[in-house]
């Protein structure tokens, strides 16, 4: 099994910056792609952003230019900086560990990112 724990979310004001973090333990030989998704109330949970162990990334439009993620994978930890946050951003993130061998997902406990006008 593998537990994924997420820090770094907040209150900031539009304009502002935020760094999540997602550690990850456990079985953490079977993790391979890791990413960022967050969901707002009444809509389905939506991609920001993900990287491959090599470091290939993926972005939404919405963030591409704004939103960097980065991992360190001796310490199989993820991270998402994110500049010049809008108040569109505001939602709850999760972080997500997709398995090498078997067809499922890990996701963490989510992390409220709110956006000030």
């Amino acid at each position: 099994q593998v537990q994924l724990v997420e820090s770094g979310g907040g209150l900031v004001q539009a304009g502002g910056s935020l760094r999540l973090s997602c550690a990850a333990s456990g079985r953490i030989f079977s993790i391979g792609t890791m990413g960022w998704y967050r969901q707002v109330p009444g809509k389905q949970r939506e991609l920001v952003a993900d990287i491959t162990r090599g470091g290939t990334t993926d972005y939404a439009d919405s963030v591409k230019g704004r939103f960097t993620i980065s991992r360190d994978n001796a310490e199989n930890t993820v991270y998402l900086q994110m500049n010049s946050l809008k108040p569109e951003d505001t939602a709850v993130y999760y972080c997500n560990a997709r398995s090498v061998f078997y067809d499922n997902d890990f996701w963490g406990q989510g992390t409220q990112v709110t956006v000030s006008s």
